[in-house]
């Protein structure tokens, strides 16, 4: 077969034919074998030092990039490049920097807002101590822990995404009026859902209301409600309206979470899920905002199986049981 002829045949240009050709007859036909293709591991690889590796990774999990002293406020390539000058001298590319990135098991997530004013001595003795003390109580007592939390949903609030062309921003009609309303609910690891949804702020009076509706609704046995240190929920009135009968303070124990903790309270994962929801419905006025909002509630009541799966996400698994 001609050199041209064999080209046509392969789909390869007429060197390469002829490269191959030298190939075999200087080191026989093995020598055409299918080779791995790429460098080899460590060839060409500008930090091949595994120690420096690991100390880098170790700097990239333990810290934020200001607080490497680096002019970065979250891990992007650039501020792996200047982690990498930093320690070594050497400048890497962005996408060198993303090759490292990806070996080290690191992929670009939404970061978690957390408090700086949040203890983690007090979270770890939430976690280690204080909640299994409150679960082994409830087993003794019979009592059904709750988890209780509130959360302001607005008009103009926009979330999620939309798919439109490439540089053209989607947009959204919606009323140019602006209003809100706020839910406060109780869930608990057996999947039951309790909520009250309202107009205008939290206070003492509102969490007054909600108790008492918890009490009303609620099983006949004690109650464990484990909320934040919201203001109304420590406030004197709640106290007093506590102590004004004995009964209450019988069914009903109050309990709070580590200050600015808010990933420990499973019930942050029925806020989210109503979000998520109410992206689907654009209210031209409140009532229509409250009245989907106590729509998907009450479908979330008769779908215990759904409220059960928000205790399995990873940072509240500890309450599933």
């Amino acid at each position: 077969m001609q050199a041209s002829e064999a080209a046509r045949t392969f789909g390869v240009c007429r060197q390469s034919v002829a490269a191959w050709v030298e190939r075999v007859r200087g080191d026989g036909v093995r020598s055409l074998a299918a080779r791995k293709r790429g460098p080899k591991v460590g060839e060409n690889r500008l930090l091949n030092d595994a120690s420096v590796e690991r100390r880098i990774v170790r700097s990239i999990r333990g810290a934020c990039p200001d607080q490497l002293l680096l002019p970065f406020a979250l891990w992007s390539r650039a501020a792996v490049i200047a982690l990498i000058q930093k320690r070594t001298g050497r400048t890497v590319s962005p996408s060198t920097a993303g090759r490292y990135l990806r070996r080290w098991g690191f992929t670009p997530q939404k970061p978690m807002r957390r408090a700086y004013e949040r203890d983690p001595r007090a979270v770890t003795a939430w976690l280690k101590e204080q909640y299994p003390a409150i679960k082994k109580r409830a087993k003794e007592q019979n009592a059904l822990i709750l988890w209780g939390d509130e959360m302001g949903l607005r008009s103009d609030d926009q979330i999620g995404r939309s798919y439109a062309p490439r540089g053209k921003t989607p947009v959204v009609d919606a009323t140019g009026k602006r209003f809100g309303c706020n839910m406060i609910s109780a869930i608990s690891n057996l999947g039951q859902l309790w909520f009250m949804v309202f107009a205008g702020r939290l206070h003492a009076k509102l969490f007054i209301e909600f108790l008492a509706r918890l009490l009303r609704v609620g099983e006949d046995r004690k109650l464990m409600l484990i909320v934040d240190s919201h203001p109304a929920h420590k406030s004197g009135k709640v106290s007093r309206w506590l102590d004004a009968r004995p009964q209450r303070r019988v069914r009903l124990e109050l309990i709070f979470l580590p200050g600015y903790s808010p990933e420990l309270n499973p019930d942050e994962c029925l806020n989210q899920d109503t979000k998520q929801a109410m992206k689907k419905h654009r209210p031209r006025h409140q009532d229509e905002l409250l009245e989907n909002v106590r729509s998907h509630l009450r479908r979330r009541q008769k779908q215990p199986q759904v409220v059960r799966r928000f205790f399995q996400e990873e940072h509240v698994r500890y309450a599933a049981a």
